[in-house]
């Protein structure tokens, strides 16, 4: 189950990815995110309250809250080490958030077999391969590895904190409403400082009318989003966290397969070779 689950969030978090990656394209990425998890909100609220999820209220959803309060840092920080390039260098460092639930569950005494212990270290190498790590060119901006390390760290400190949030589906469904209402509300503030900063909000070509465009594509980066946080959370609860964070970071083989299916783009040989030993370490974790 822990395979399963984990595998789905790799899934859905590359989907989210590749879907978040093309509306950036057009619109301000501080605008697809609020957009993108307002919409998760008032999914969320609503199956909140259809499922009597509020009984499920307590200390636990501090850890809900601050991850989505972490998760917002993490996003901004990683699109500003894109912005400051080079992608094949920033792509596959971000990967490396993979090592604080790895970290966690070492530290809880999560002790993994000779077998998983080597799809760990197999499948962690072919992630960050799978990214197109640049080993040639320019020489990359001291500000851009510290952001994308910062991210990357961010993003492993959610995989961390969503697998506290909760221990019951229900207790799930408000932890994520939880997690979701404090990325709205911390992206909100972020995106009325940009605006007030002279940032754009809306796209410059087609403006409100273009977001309205764009609300179903949104929706489904807000939900798979959330969904991916969801399954990780039953991944970790149902095996080693160690295994789970592992096999749920395998994203970016799933956005580079993605972009290769719908925009035609080609795998460098270093991305192919990456996917493969991903692919690896996944079968050494699971018959581990």
């Amino acid at each position: 189950m822990t395979a399963l689950f984990a595998l789905a969030t790799s899934l859905l978090w590359g989907l989210a990815d590749f879907g978040g990656g093309l509306l950036t394209r057009r619109t301000p990425a501080l605008t697809v995110v609020v957009v993108s998890q307002g919409i998760a909100v008032a999914v969320l609220g609503t199956v909140v309250a259809a499922t009597g999820a509020w009984s499920e209220a307590g200390p636990q959803l501090w850890f809900a809250a601050a991850a989505g309060l972490v998760g917002p840092v993490a996003m901004l920080a990683f699109y500003k080490a894109l912005a400051l390039g080079p992608m094949g260098v920033v792509s596959p460092l971000g990967s490396l958030g993979v090592v604080v639930p790895l970290g966690v569950g070492l530290v809880l005494g999560e002790r993994p077999g000779l077998l998983q212990f080597a799809g760990i270290g197999v499948a962690v190498v072919g992630v960050v391969l799978a990214g197109g790590p640049q080993f040639r060119g320019a020489p990359v901006q001291r500000q851009a590895v510290l952001l994308t390390l910062l991210a990357a760290f961010g993003f492993g400190a959610v995989m961390a904190l969503i697998g506290e949030a909760s221990t019951t589906v229900t207790g799930l469904f408000l932890a994520l409403f939880v997690q979701r209402v404090t990325n709205v509300v911390a992206g909100g503030a972020a995106l009325f400082v940009s605006v007030r900063r002279g940032a754009r909000a809306l796209p410059e070509d087609g403006g409100l009318r273009a977001v309205r465009s764009a609300l179903p594509a949104l929706a489904f980066v807000g939900l798979a989003d959330v969904a991916a946080n969801g399954t990780y959370s039953m991944a970790a609860q149902h095996g080693p966290v160690t295994v789970a964070a592992v096999l749920a970071s395998l994203y970016p083989v799933v956005t580079a397969l993605a972009a290769r299916g719908f925009l035609s783009e080609r795998l460098r040989g270093v991305q192919a070779a990456g996917a493969g030993l991903a692919l690896l370490g996944t079968v050494l974790l699971a018959t581990g």
